[in-house]
């Protein structure tokens, strides 16, 4: 049986990583075209654009694995039954659950490459492609956005821990490929939501450790104790305090990868980067059901390589004379691209609907594992 395991797992390697490359060279190509037309302008060169396209590869790879392992184990299988290995198989003792066994380790592979690509390599190509496309072209990231970047913070007593003081609401107008915030507007308020202060400035840039250099800094402050008992409007702008500091640090739970979220898309990002925004949405009262959505999404999309071939696997019982080996693999690109659809349609849903973020995000897998399952039962009885 070893033999057999063997000879299965060389089989289906090759085949799924020719279906990959083709798959990656067909998604490069039509990048490649998209990005064309960009270049010349703003310093943006043919060899950005290749580079740019090229860093997109590792998140085209966590997408395409699934479907590669189905149609490649489609191919292998259908081979198997025209040449009647797979019929000997079975008249040597291989069961439908050893033949599930087998591909279940064979899939052990695929899903570790598909969790490594997802959680490391993707993430961090894209940010990388995201950057050098702006220092190509010289833009900034939120220039876009007619109000710039808004982002809510907690004031805590000690920066980042203790007791809640208030809130904080960042604006940025620019924020620069280094992570560099230019024209920041910052509004604090205390607990009971009465302006505390506002401050103005320059720039800002991240020192570490949750802390925040303000460059040419104006501040206004607004005692509470002021506001609190019916003043006039004299006294009121007696007891405002202005200053104007060259520098001052800013403590905030806000970082630069904080901020980098809210430009990625969440499919892109890493478990770890959509759990701690997520936790960061939930503590400043904000919805976080989308990135918890696709943190589930997340885990539990390497799984999807299991169920895929199992759904390849009802086609090693089935025998077409002219034809067969090109009809099974036209079915199963129609399955992988049905999955995709139903998989990002169910995230929709979900997040129209408020499902649960866990049984939105492995409700497709169990549907088509249902479907293999059922499919295997009817191919054993007939």
């Amino acid at each position: 049986m070893k033999i057999l395991q063997r000879y299965f797992a060389t089989e289906i390697i090759k085949a799924v990583a020719f279906v990959l490359v083709a798959f990656l060279a067909l998604f490069a190509f039509f990048d490649l075209i998209g990005e064309l037309k960009g270049i010349g302008s703003s310093g943006y060169e043919l060899h950005h654009a290749f580079l740019y396209v090229a860093m997109g590869l590792p998140g085209y790879t966590y997408e395409l694995m699934p479907i590669a392992a189905l149609i490649g184990t489609i191919w292998v299988l259908a081979q198997f039954a025209s040449q009647s290995e797979f019929t000997i198989m079975r008249v040597s003792n291989m069961s439908t659950l050893m033949a599930g066994g087998m591909l279940a380790k064979i899939g052990v592979l695929f899903a570790v490459i598909t969790f490594l690509f997802g959680e490391f390599l993707a993430p961090k190509a894209s940010e990388l492609a995201e950057k050098l496309k702006l220092n190509a072209q010289g833009t900034s990231i939120s220039q876009e956005f007619r109000s710039g970047l808004w982002a809510k913070d907690v004031i805590r007593k000690d920066g980042v821990s203790g007791a809640v003081l208030g809130s904080r609401f960042l604006n940025v107008s620019q924020v620069r490929s280094n992570g560099e915030l230019q024209g920041v507007k910052i509004y604090e308020f205390d607990r009971n939501f009465r302006m505390a202060s506002m401050i103005t400035a320059a720039s800002a840039t991240y020192r570490g450790a949750n802390t925040w250099r303000l460059v040419n800094v104006s501040e206004i402050r607004f005692p509470a104790d002021e506001t609190d008992t019916p003043r006039s409007i004299q006294d009121l702008a007696g007891a405002i305090s202005t200053h104007s500091l060259e520098s001052r640090d800013m403590l905030s739970e806000i970082t630069p990868e904080i901020l980098a979220v809210l430009f990625a898309d969440p499919d892109r990002m890493s478990a770890y980067d959509l759990s701690a925004y997520a936790k960061h949405l939930k503590e400043n009262k904000q919805r976080a059901e989308r990135y918890e959505i696709a943190f589930w999404k997340k885990l539990t999309y390497p799984f999807a390589v299991f169920v895929m071939m199992a759904l390849a696997l009802p086609f090693a019982y089935l025998h077409f004379r002219a034809g067969g080996i090109s009809l099974k693999i036209f079915t199963g690109i129609m399955i992988g691209v049905s999955f995709q659809l139903i998989n990002s349609l169910f995230s929709h849903l979900g997040l129209l609907h408020t499902w649960p973020a866990f049984a939105t995000a492995v409700a497709p897998s169990i549907l088509f594992l249902l479907i293999a399952i059922g499919a295997l039962s009817w191919v054993e009885r007939h």
